[in-house]
């Protein structure tokens, strides 16, 4: 059973630049292992915007409550390069309230524009 689907879209550039303009930003939105490659080299301004629509879509589908920390949603990639969502804290304790017992995470950048949708599954 779906429980709540949510979507997100993030102009690169937008992103990037907010990145720049705030350097303690990427910090607060992502987790180190979300930052780098497997190499240790960082992520690509597209790739990060994705993850951060992401986890928007991810709140979206949670039904947007307050209190949700960025890091407590993980963006982790499978050797297959599959993405997935791990969850934590704030994010774990509202999906138990919901019932999430899975998650459907896709993402793409193209055209100047990440996007990002996620399906709760119960």
């Amino acid at each position: 059973m779906i429980i709540g689907v949510g979507i997100d879209v993030a102009e690169i550039e937008r992103f990037g630049a907010a990145l720049e303009r705030t350097p303690q930003l990427a910090e607060r939105l992502f987790l180190p292992a979300e930052l780098l490659l497997p190499g240790g080299e960082r992520r690509g301004t597209a790739s990060l915007a994705a993850r951060f629509a992401a986890k928007e879509a991810l709140a979206k589908a949670l039904g947007a409550p307050g209190g949700l920390l960025w890091t407590d949603a993980e963006v982790c990639v499978e050797d297959s390069g599959r993405p997935r969502l791990e969850v934590r804290g704030t994010v774990a304790a509202r999906a138990a309230e919901l019932g999430v017992r899975g998650w459907h995470v896709s993402l793409s950048h193209d055209a100047g524009v990440a996007s990002a949708v996620v399906i709760a599954e119960g």
